[in-house]
């Protein structure tokens, strides 16, 4: 059985999220405060795998999930998994609406009701925590008036709360993507899979951003996300992570990762792993039969070659 390191307490979307795959809600799952030593604690072998949150659709990247991935550890993606989410406004009973003075939650969670709050609480002051569910339970635990938390519906149970608003997002459509992690191994290829990696430049010069997608897009790999980070050396210098469709064992990916590597100053390996979503006829097959008939025909022309 492995141990899986999550953001904790018990109740938060990490939790929601490894429970829904049946394989991984059989294991040993372990509560931690945060999601950089959910990392750290992965990388030092304390767990077997780590799973942290790494992107919502309204708010965008987990940045300190992206960091910790890309400059403090070597750990390697295993898995993604997407879950809806629906955030809900969390009071101690008896309190209204009109009461809320100061809302806590994870950061990333008020974002995606930033729009709620500054319309219904205009006067509310927002706090962060390490998670929604410790936002729930501070809540719990507090003698404050006015005192609310951002969190799933089901801490509200699970803490002796009562909904004030139910289902606060500013948009309909609020998902979040969550990655499981390991210190090595490389899931084997699927045929629906997605690469993560860190590309960083030699100099920041015009046209280098350029120079790195004409690799993908010479050999007809699809991008599935293109983000810059700054990479914490100096003002303006800034890396570039990136998800495309395919894996690693692929001959158009491996082939275009090689060539990156060869002509940037470092490229980050952060996994292959099976993409989340139905199972479709994969393009990459399609890429890989046209790239090994053209490797084929480049091979007949040398055979060839006189001199």
């Amino acid at each position: 059985m492995d141990r899986i390191g999550f953001l904790g307490p018990p109740g938060t979307f990490h939790e929601q999220a490894l429970l829904s795959e049946p394989d991984l809600a059989g294991q040993e799952l372990l509560a931690l405060p945060s999601i950089p030593e959910v990392l750290a604690a992965a990388a030092a072998g304390d767990v077997d795998l780590g799973f942290v949150a790494i992107e919502n659709s309204i708010d965008g990247t987990v940045n300190v999930t992206l960091d910790t991935l890309t400059f403090e550890t070597d750990l390697l993606i295993q898995r993604e998994v997407v879950l809806n989410i629906e955030l809900h406004l969390l009071a101690r009973p008896g309190t209204a609406l009109a009461d809320v003075t100061r809302v806590l939650s994870f950061p990333t969670a008020t974002a995606q009701v930033r729009g709620f709050l500054g319309r219904e609480v205009p006067g509310a002051t927002w706090e962060a925590t390490n998670s929604t569910s410790e936002a729930a339970r501070l809540v719990a635990v507090t003698d404050e008036p006015g005192l609310a938390a951002v969190a799933p519906a089901h801490n509200a149970e699970l803490h002796g709360l009562q909904v004030l608003a139910a289902d606060i997002a500013d948009h309909p459509e609020n998902q979040t993507r969550f990655v499981l992690v390991r210190p090595e191994g490389v899931p084997v290829a699927t045929g629906h899979d997605k690469t993560t990696v860190v590309c960083f430049q030699r100099a920041d010069r015009p046209g280098s951003l350029l120079t790195i997608l004409q690799e993908f897009a010479a050999r007809g790999i699809n991008l599935s996300k293109l983000e810059s980070r700054p990479t914490k050396q100096a003002l303006g210098d800034y890396c570039f992570i990136i998800d495309l469709e395919g894996h690693v064992a692929d001959e158009v990916v491996g082939d275009c990762l090689r060539t990156l590597k060869a002509e940037l100053a470092d490229v980050k390996f952060l996994g292959s792993y099976p993409a989340a979503g139905e199972h479709g006829e994969s393009l990459r097959r399609e890429a890989d039969e046209a790239w090994r008939d053209a490797d084929a025909w480049l091979q007949r022309i040398r055979s060839g070659t006189t001199g």
